[in-house]
């Protein structure tokens, strides 16, 4: 008898130890492509600064899409895919492409979206896509067409959202500031950013198609700029907003934390 109730025991001690394994198990990484290259920028390097940033911030793998063209008409090879977002959690534009105007395109880059492929939009793929109607307006939250000289920016938080609330208001080097047209009625600021008389909103969330959750910041022009850790932190913050995984208290979700 005594060796029965030695085997129930052995039994269920391992029945629930592969129960704890599996709830204690890391969840898969959060799969980010990141759609980069362009013109006027350095995004060669940009590149492995934010591949490498996010990376180290939270549980995230980054695979990044390089368009080594320096111009603003050429497509990055990573749209030419009809299924260009499928096996991707989060989609990271950082693309300077204001010179692709072909309506079909832009509608292939965006269907993703429309479908509920959250994203992260950096600088310069706030202008990109200019074709004659909104839809990428509407699909980054905000308006903006031009920005203004390159001087530092004084930027402060709001600390109601997860994103900011343990951000601290910092001034960056000569960055370019964006121009505010108008912040679309789905978009809720997050932080501002003040540049001798000018103030406009350079950080914000937002809801596509009424399900897409969308984080897209206007910083980010010079390599100093995007390696700053205050930056890196903003950036990461938003994907793992926008992918469901950033804690009420702005921390990465149980199991999304950075690998030691």
């Amino acid at each position: 008898m005594r060796r029965i109730l030695i085997a129930v025991v052995a039994l269920v001690g391992t029945s629930l130890s592969v129960v704890a394994a599996q709830y204690t198990k890391t969840p898969k990484p959060i799969k980010a492509l990141l759609v980069i290259g362009g013109g006027f920028h350095d995004y060669k390097t940009q590149k492995d600064i934010l591949a490498k940033g996010i990376a180290s911030r939270a549980n995230i793998e980054v695979v990044v899409s390089y368009d080594q063209d320096k111009g603003t008409k050429h497509l990055n090879p990573a749209f030419e895919n009809p299924d260009w977002s499928k096996g991707y959690d989060v989609v990271i534009h950082d693309e300077c492409t204001a010179d692709i105007t072909d309506k079909g395109v832009v509608d292939r880059i965006l269907q993703p979206h429309r479908d509920g492929v959250p994203a992260v939009v950096l600088h310069c793929g706030m202008h990109c896509f200019r074709v004659k109607s909104d839809e990428w307006f509407k699909f980054t939250g905000l308006t903006t067409r031009s920005h203004g000289p390159q001087l530092p920016i004084a930027i402060s938080f709001n600390p109601d959202s997860p994103i900011t609330k343990n951000l601290v208001p910092w001034t960056t080097i000569n960055e370019e500031l964006y121009k505010e047209e108008s912040l679309w009625k789905t978009a809720t600021p997050l932080a501002r950013g003040k540049q001798q008389k000018n103030d406009y909103v350079v950080a914000w969330t937002n809801t596509y198609n009424e399900k897409t959750k969308v984080f897209s910041t206007t910083l980010g022009h010079n390599n100093a700029t995007v390696e700053d850790p205050r930056y890196l932190d903003l950036v990461t913050n938003g994907l793992l907003w926008a992918t469901g995984h950033l804690s009420p208290e702005g921390r990465p979700a149980a199991g999304y934390e950075a690998k030691k």
